[in-house]
């Protein structure tokens, strides 16, 4: 018999509330960006896409971080950062800032690297665009994330083409 809303005779263990929740999460859209930061000598970037619009005035976005990464004591303490848009095409960007690398190494070597109204902060010249941002709020919730909330100071596109869109089937797993 082929289930329907009002049949929950029908359900499966896989048909929980919990996968429902993985589920739908994984399809909340969310664009690809290096989100870089600089302190003192050190710089760093890593792979997010959990960033959205949080005000139109003054510009603001907000971004989902994971504990324990090791940009954030970088974004806590200069309360800056920006955030390069990838395009599809950018599968080596993407590959090397995806998963932390060794922490003595500068991940910008070998990249073409601008700047913006924030001198020291690096912004990636194959991006799409770039974002930087000042740090407004940092709340550390109750989960695996810490969220930054920030004004927008400066924007620019850099290059033409549509950003990376990202979904995953399942909204637990990255």
């Amino acid at each position: 018999m082929p289930s329907n809303i009002s049949d929950q005779s029908t359900s499966t263990p896989t048909d929980s509330p919990i996968s429902d929740i993985a589920s739908i999460l994984g399809k909340i859209p969310a664009g690809v960006y290096v989100l870089t930061a600089y302190h003192e000598t050190r710089r760093l970037g890593m792979l997010t896409s959990w960033v959205q619009q949080v005000c139109f005035q003054p510009p603001m976005i907000s971004v989902a971080i994971a504990k324990g990464r090791p940009i954030m004591p970088l974004i806590s303490e200069s309360r800056r950062f920006a955030l390069c848009q990838l395009s599809p095409d950018d599968k080596l960007i993407r590959r090397k800032f995806s998963a932390p690398g060794d922490l003595s190494d500068d991940p910008f070597l070998g990249y073409d690297v601008i700047h913006g109204n924030s001198p020291s902060i690096p912004i990636l010249a194959a991006a799409l665009n770039f974002m930087e941002c000042e740090v407004a709020c940092h709340m550390d919730v109750d989960g695996d994330h810490d969220i930054f909330i920030a004004k927008v100071t400066n924007a620019k596109i850099l290059n033409t083409g549509s950003p990376e869109i990202h979904l995953r089937d399942d909204g637990f797993k990255y």
